[in-house]
C-alpha cells in the first residue's frame, strides 16, 4: 500500500522536465532526399532563402538544423502531403535543411504571401543546434513591404534593432539572405511557446 503525505505538505506540484540537447547525430532520422526544397528548383517564382547560423561568440554554427513552414505566394497554407516524400511539383510549405561546415543554411523556396490582411509576409522559423535544450523559434519576414512591416501587430511591439533581426535582404538576383545570430550582438528574436 502507497504511503499518502500528509495533509500538512499541500498540494503536490512537479517541476517540468528540462529538455534534451539534440546531437550531434542530426541525419539520423531527419535527413530525406530534397529536404531544402520547398518548391522545385528553378521553377517559376522560386528564389533562394539562405544565410548563416551563428552562435554567441559570432563563429558560424556547423551542424544545425534549420526549418521553414511558410504560406505559398496567395498566403494559403497548403495541405497537401508530401513534406518527406518531394514530387517535384506540389508545394508543400515546409522544409529542412542541415548547415554547412561553414553555418551557412539554403532553401529552394518562394516568397511567402501574407496569412491575413495587416500582417507582413514571412517563414516561421524553428533551429536545433548542439548544446541548445529546447528548439528556438522565429521568423523572417521579407523586406520588400516597408508599410506592410510597419503595420504588422508582431514587428510592431518591437524595438527597432529586435525588428531589424527578423527582416531579410534581397539579393541582386532576387533571392533573400537572412542570418540568425543565437545570442550575442544583433540577438535574433526568439518566440516562446
Amino acid at each position: 500500500m502507497a504511503a499518502v503525505p500528509p495533509a500538512s505538505w499541500g498540494p503536490k506540484t512537479l517541476e517540468p522536465t528540462a529538455g534534451q540537447t539534440v546531437g550531434p547525430f542530426f541525419a539520423f532520422g531527419t535527413e530525406y532526399p530534397k529536404m531544402n526544397q520547398v518548391v522545385f528548383p528553378h521553377s517559376p517564382g522560386a528564389i533562394v532563402l539562405g544565410g548563416t547560423v551563428y552562435q554567441g561568440d559570432g563563429a558560424p554554427i556547423p551542424d544545425s538544423i534549420v526549418e521553414i513552414w511558410q504560406p505559398d505566394s496567395d498566403g494559403k497554407i497548403s495541405r497537401n502531403r508530401g513534406a518527406i516524400r518531394r514530387d517535384d511539383h506540389t508545394f508543400t510549405g515546409f522544409g529542412r535543411t542541415f548547415t554547412t561546415d561553414e553555418g551557412h543554411y539554403e532553401f529552394w523556396t518562394c516568397n511567402p504571401g501574407a496569412l491575413s490582411a495587416g500582417k507582413a509576409p514571412f517563414f516561421a522559423v524553428i533551429v536545433y543546434a548542439r548544446g541548445l535544450p529546447n528548439k528556438l523559434h522565429t521568423r523572417i519576414y521579407l523586406p520588400d513591404d516597408e508599410e506592410a512591416l510597419a503595420s504588422d501587430p508582431f514587428l510592431s511591439a518591437l524595438e527597432p534593432e529586435e525588428r531589424a533581426t527578423l527582416i531579410a535582404t534581397r539579393t541582386p538576383e532576387g533571392y533573400l539572405h537572412h542570418d540568425i545570430r543565437l545570442q550575442g550582438e544583433a540577438e535574433t528574436v526568439f518566440l516562446t511557446f
